[in-house]
C-alpha cells in the first residue's frame, strides 16, 4: 500500500506544484497500535485532497514506490564512480568503448539484477 507522503505528493504534482512542507504536513495518529495517517495542515492554492481522491493516487503511489525502491537499489550496487571512471579508462585504452568493455558490464549486471 502506497503511502499518505507518495499519494499526497503525486496529487500536489497533478495540480502542477511541488512538495513544499512549509505547506502540507502529514501526521499518523495511532490508534490501539493502528496507523492513522492525515494530512493535518493544507495551504496550498487549491483544494486539499479528500479521503477518495487520496485513494485514487494507489496505484500510481505503488508504482512511484517501487521505482524508487529499485533506483535505489540500483544505486547502492553501483560502484563509486572513481571507479567507474576508471573502468571506463581502461575501457578506452584497450578500445573497448562498447558492450565488451567492463564499466558496461558493471552497469548492465546491476541493472539486469534489479529491473524497473
Amino acid at each position: 500500500m502506497a503511502s499518505l507522503y507518495t499519494k499526497t505528493k503525486l496529487y500536489i504534482e497533478a495540480n502542477s506544484k511541488t512538495w513544499d512542507k512549509t505547506k502540507v504536513e502529514l501526521r499518523d495518529d495511532m490508534v490501539d497500535g493502528v496507523s492513522s495517517p492525515y494530512i493535518k495542515k493544507w495551504t496550498y492554492d487549491f483544494a486539499k485532497p479528500n479521503d477518495s481522491k487520496i485513494a485514487s493516487y494507489e496505484t500510481a503511489g505503488n508504482t512511484e514506490e517501487t521505482a524508487r525502491a529499485v533506483l535505489n537499489k540500483r544505486a547502492s550496487e553501483y560502484k563509486k564512480l572513481k571507479e567507474q571512471l576508471d573502468l571506463l579508462y581502461h575501457d578506452m585504452t584497450a578500445g573497448k568503448l562498447d558492450n565488451t568493455g567492463e564499466w558496461h558490464k558493471h552497469i548492465k549486471k546491476v541493472k539486469d539484477d534489479n529491473p524497473k
